[in-house]
């Protein structure tokens, strides 16, 4: 009995050392697996983060052809924290996108600190909101948003509010057919348009655009285009637009982008 007893126990120290090990093997694929963002805690979602897991992220250091002919900038939101704006100033950024809210139950914690200090080091400025078309209508997200920090003032430092209509963090197209997408983004469009007399920006993805509003939805004369796309040319753009205003080319070390034009009609977009 005392010779099998001590097999008995090799066997059962083995195969718990297995089952810890296919454990460990299991834990490392899932936290390694790619997919869109899954919806943390607080509810906070960053620009571009699930566009980034669906499209892919440029290579570090990569910029568009035409950058050197347009005004460089960055957007940031709560995964940034406080932000040192003097050295992005010093580093050439003219113009900054910080996220103020999404849905209407999150105001981004930091959102002072790297709103004000953008301003303060001489940037002109703007406020993006993450919008989730699962959680409540259009026009109530843009209440909030205006509400939280999204509102818009003519001092000629600081741009419309944009709306970030991306991948959603459980559903692609938030469980909306193409037509019902469209009046969500109309009714943000529209209420935010009531409540501070300028057209939100909208920020996109073409392939998000063509999969979620079935390439519909024109926008074009009304709202400027915010694209994202991490390469070195900004491809073809969503549905009637026939140009971009704003285009995030990179990811690395911070969000990147640029304005399709100089300085001077940066300016004029803050005036109105």
């Amino acid at each position: 009995m005392t010779a099998p007893r001590r097999g008995w126990r090799r066997l059962f120290a083995a195969a718990l050392a297995v089952s810890a090990s296919l454990l460990v093997v299991t834990a490392a694929g899932a936290s390694a697996s790619p997919g869109l963002p899954d919806q943390n805690a607080t509810g906070n979602h960053e620009m571009g983060a699930a566009i980034r897991a669906h499209d892919g992220v440029a290579p570090a250091g990569l910029a568009p052809a035409s950058v050197d002919a347009s005004v460089p900038g960055i957007d940031v939101s709560s995964y940034q924290g406080n932000v040192n704006w003097a050295s992005y100033w010093s580093a050439g950024k003219k113009f900054a996108y910080v996220k103020a809210t999404e849905g209407t139950g999150y105001v981004n914690a930091y959102f002072s600190q790297q709103y004000t200090g953008s301003y303060n080091v001489g940037m002109i400025h703007g406020a993006y909101h993450y919008g989730r078309p699962d959680l409540s209508g259009g026009a109530a997200q843009a209440d909030y948003f205006v509400a939280h920090g999204g509102s818009w003032s003519k001092d000629g430092k600081t741009l419309p509010g944009t709306l970030d209509i991306e991948w959603g963090p459980n559903n692609a197209c938030y469980g909306k057919t193409a037509a019902q997408m469209v009046a969500w983004i109309k009714a943000f469009s529209d209420e935010y348009h009531k409540k501070t007399t300028r057209w939100p920006v909208i920020y996109t993805a073409t392939s998000w655009w063509s999969q979620c509003t079935g390439n519909t939805g024109d926008f074009s004369s009304t709202n400027p285009l915010w694209v994202a796309r991490y390469a070195s040319s900004v491809g073809t753009l969503p549905y009637k637009w026939g140009f971009y205003t704003f285009w995030q080319y990179s990811s690395s070390p911070i969000d990147q982008d640029q304005f399709s034009a100089d300085i001077s009609r940066l300016k004029v977009l803050t005036t109105g």
